[in-house]
């Protein structure tokens, strides 16, 4: 059953990475290549992802590269506000299927293993815990997101095996390209770790979304639309885009509070994002175009909040251009 499913999604999935996406059309209203439209290609229904904390740790957190970890993260992970850390898998499942259904009336899911670093981990427990995830009614694939130097060569056969069982993806905390940057978030691995990475995914037929920053201190907007050109060498499958906000128990909160980091305003990052789509490969996938931090923990930017009103504005904005996703790409 499993070899069966696996290959209509492969097959699926290499439609779309030669599908053009120049205009709007009634299966896709954007004019960028949204993973929301290919989630609904190949599953025939509207498909959610759930965030969830396996209780895993973190190289640059646990001593074994810094105790201090990247300036942006905070106690509880990066980016995973509203996980009901206190339960298992399962049941952080069932709590999140509720309210997608709820919320977007998604019928299936993807189980989401978001905070922290979730290869950081023998192989046995990786399997337990992506094995329960899978085991749950309606979950229909999983998204497992860690750093790139966190895939030894064991983790990365066992990603391989799970990938042709189920609809897989590997999102890699690529951050930025330029080594001063990582340095400055105190990433604690260079970018040529990320190639390495991205070559061993390669090798396995791994699909990889990368995580990017845009507004870090320090980068000038060329600096950061020279991303989407790397993204394209790459070859990779998938991008998220984050606008860099400042989370309360941060090192970059309490920079933030001495005036060291300057933040975008939402139109600044609205245009940015726009000539980022125009650059980018159109068969790349876009699995998010900002962040919403969470309004308990989120010190700024607070524009950031309204997300579904920045969506709106950067799809105004290309269609004020009348352009699209890789409009502008090179080549």
């Amino acid at each position: 059953m499993f070899r069966k499913r696996q290959s209509r999604l492969n097959a699926g999935f290499v439609v779309s990475r030669v599908a053009c996406y120049n205009h709007p059309t009634m299966s896709n209203p954007k004019r960028y290549n949204p993973f929301s439209a290919e989630l609904k290609r190949v599953f025939g229904c509207k498909v959610q992802r759930i965030s969830l904390d396996a209780g895993f740790s973190c190289p640059n957190r646990d001593g074994t590269l810094d105790h201090a970890g990247c300036i942006f993260c905070g106690g509880q992970g990066s980016g995973s506000h509203g996980i009901l850390r206190d339960l298992g898998i399962v049941a952080q499942l069932e709590d999140g299927k509720e309210v997608m259904r709820r919320k977007y009336r998604a019928s299936k899911f993807l189980a989401y293993f978001q905070a922290y670093s979730n290869t950081y981990a023998p192989v046995e427990r990786l399997g337990l815990l992506f094995g329960q995830a899978l085991l749950t009614p309606d979950v229909v694939g999983m998204i497992v997101a860690t750093r790139p130097d966190c895939l030894p060569p064991d983790v990365l056969d066992y990603l391989w095996k799970l990938s042709q069982q189920t609809y897989f993806w590997l999102e890699l905390g690529l951050q930025s390209i330029h080594d001063t940057s990582l340095a400055y978030i105190n990433r604690r691995h260079d970018y040529a770790c990320f190639l390495r990475a991205v070559e061993e995914c390669r090798s396995r037929s791994l699909r990889v979304c990368a995580h990017v920053i845009l507004g870090l201190p320090g980068e000038s907007r060329d600096d950061m639309l020279a991303m989407a050109g790397e993204l394209n060498r790459l070859g990779l499958a998938g991008v998220k885009l984050h606008l860099l906000h400042v989370m309360k128990g941060t090192r970059l909160a309490e920079m933030h509070a001495r005036g060291e980091v300057p933040l975008m305003d939402r139109d600044e990052y609205v245009g940015l994002v726009c000539d980022f789509l125009e650059l980018l490969d159109p068969a790349i996938l876009i699995h998010r175009l900002t962040g919403d931090g969470g309004r308990d923990n989120l010190v700024a930017p607070l524009w950031s909040l309204k997300k579904f009103e920045v969506l709106n504005l950067i799809d105004a904005e290309l269609e004020r251009r009348g352009s699209c996703q890789g409009s502008r790409r090179a080549g």
